[in-house]
């Protein structure tokens, strides 16, 4: 398994942000971790990372713990987060020719990389603009592209196509597709539930950072009663949400003046 967490929970006092969670991510394989918001996603992202300790269970990243070693677990894995994370002063070409002196990239390996990616999601224009002048898209764009430089194993995916156009977001799902067919692993994380049950081959359902169920989108509609039925309506149901949906909708019809 690329990623296994097993009984993992953290909290900040009072407040339980993760569970007794587990789940496995398998090489070859887009694992959807899916959940409203608050439900401890970014956290258990954050503990895979490194950036943060388990208050107990145990994660193996290609079989090495990031509580023990985190830096060897950070160069296995290409992160996308939610918010860019890259520096605002610096350019794209800034940003990669870091990245590859870090991990120790060549110039010319680097450079047709960086080629292939930015062609692809026509991002090419962008390389020489400082980042904190780019549109929401370009500068997600550039994230993308950093976290592909040095040809992770794993990449771990925290809404990585916020403010994509459609292109865009076509072509990625295409570059996914290319990672996992070479034996890579993806974990990704989206509110976008129809571009989850497209490229995902399992998914796991979690609520207030515990794990409601895991399996494959039939897998899932199974266990809802809702066959053939949309993602969204299997999600709604699992995180118990379906009611309140249903009760807002009517308050905005009945509210019509």
């Amino acid at each position: 398994m690329k990623i296994n967490v097993s009984n993992l929970t953290k909290s900040y006092g009072d407040l339980v942000a993760v569970s007794d969670l587990s789940f496995e991510v398998g090489e070859g394989e887009i694992f959807g971790l899916l959940g409203p918001n608050g439900s401890g996603k970014t956290t258990t992202v954050r503990m895979i990372l490194g950036l943060q300790d388990a208050d107990s269970g145990s994660i193996s990243v290609d079989g090495i713990d990031p509580a023990e070693d985190a830096r060897r677990v950070k160069a296995r894995i290409g992160y996308v987060a939610e918010d860019p994370v890259l520096y605002a002063s610096m350019t794209p070409k800034d940003a990669f020719e870091l990245i590859a002196a870090v991990r120790g990239i060549g110039e010319e390996q680097l450079n047709d990389r960086v080629n292939r990616y930015a062609a692809s999601l026509d991002a090419r224009e962008i390389m020489d603009k400082p980042i904190s002048t780019l549109s929401r898209g370009n500068r997600q764009k550039a994230e993308i592209i950093a976290a592909l430089v040095h040809k992770p194993p794993i990449l771990i995916l925290d809404e990585p196509l916020s403010g994509l156009d459609a292109k865009a977001v076509r072509v990625f799902k295409e570059i996914l597709m290319l990672h996992v067919e070479e034996g890579g692993a993806v974990m990704f994380s989206t509110h976008i539930l129809e571009v989850a049950e497209e490229v995902c081959h399992r998914i796991c359902v979690v609520n207030a950072g515990r794990e409601i169920a895991t399996g494959t989108v039939d897998e899932l509609r199974e266990r809802t009663a809702s066959a053939g039925g949309r993602l969204e309506d299997v999600f709604l149901k699992l995180t118990e949400q379906d009611s309140s949906v249903e009760e807002a909708v009517r308050a905005l019809r009945e509210g019509r003046s």
